[in-house]
C-alpha cells in the first residue's frame, strides 16, 4: 500500500497547490494576477504565498513600474517539491488502478 505520509503537506493544501501549478506555468507571477486567476482575497493568498515562501518554494521580488507591484517566482526547492509531488501523485493513480 502507498506511505501517504509522503505528500508534502506544504504544498497539497488546495490553494497553495493552485499557486504551485500556476508558478510553474510560467517564470513568475504577479500578486495582482495570481489573486485575479485564483479568485482568492487579499489576505488569504498573502497567507498562503507567505507560508509557501517560509518554506522556501517560492521567491518574491519588488518593482515599481507605474506602482509597487511583488512578483512570485518559484525556488529551485519549490521546483524539485513540487516535481516530487507530482511524481507521487502519479504513484497513488497508478497504486489505484491496480
Amino acid at each position: 500500500m502507498f506511505n501517504f505520509d509522503k505528500i508534502d503537506k506544504t504544498i497539497h493544501e488546495k490553494a497553495r497547490l493552485s499557486i504551485m501549478t500556476l508558478l510553474a506555468t510560467r517564470e513568475c507571477w504577479s500578486f495582482q494576477d495570481l489573486k485575479t486567476e485564483l479568485k482568492m482575497s487579499d489576505g488569504n493568498l498573502i497567507t498562503h504565498l507567505r507560508i509557501l515562501y517560509d518554506a522556501g518554494l517560492v521567491s518574491k521580488s519588488r518593482e515599481h513600474i507605474d506602482r509597487p507591484q511583488t512578483n512570485y517566482a518559484m525556488t529551485e526547492k519549490g521546483k524539485i517539491s513540487y516535481q516530487e509531488y507530482l511524481n507521487l501523485l502519479e504513484q497513488i493513480i497508478k497504486t489505484g488502478k491496480n
